[in-house]
């Protein structure tokens, strides 16, 4: 598993809309980009100026909304996550 590094968070994107609202099917080029995701590693927080470390507010297993193109995009075992600073994430989904 990746480890990620100061105030950065793995994100395993969840499946985008297959179809429309209206039932046609959408190919992959039409399909909008992912925005929502699992949260499978947190990195131990910012690194303050006064050199304390801020603690992240993600947990691992948060299911999170995060900015359109924020992040980066690897492959990890041959499954492909997210890697975000925890300031691209927008909100935590809440069940």
């Amino acid at each position: 598993m990746l480890k990620p590094l100061g105030d950065r968070v793995v994100v395993k994107a969840l499946e985008a809309e297959q179809t429309s609202r209206g039932g046609i099917v959408l190919p992959d080029t039409a399909q909008e980009r992912p925005q929502t995701g699992e949260v499978l590693a947190v990195g131990p927080g910012k690194t303050l100026d006064n050199g304390s470390v801020a603690a992240m507010e993600i947990k691992i297993g948060d299911k999170v909304v995060y900015s359109k193109y924020g992040g980066t995009e690897v492959k990890v075992g041959g499954e492909e996550v997210m890697i975000l600073r925890q300031d691209d994430i927008l909100g935590v989904l809440e069940s």
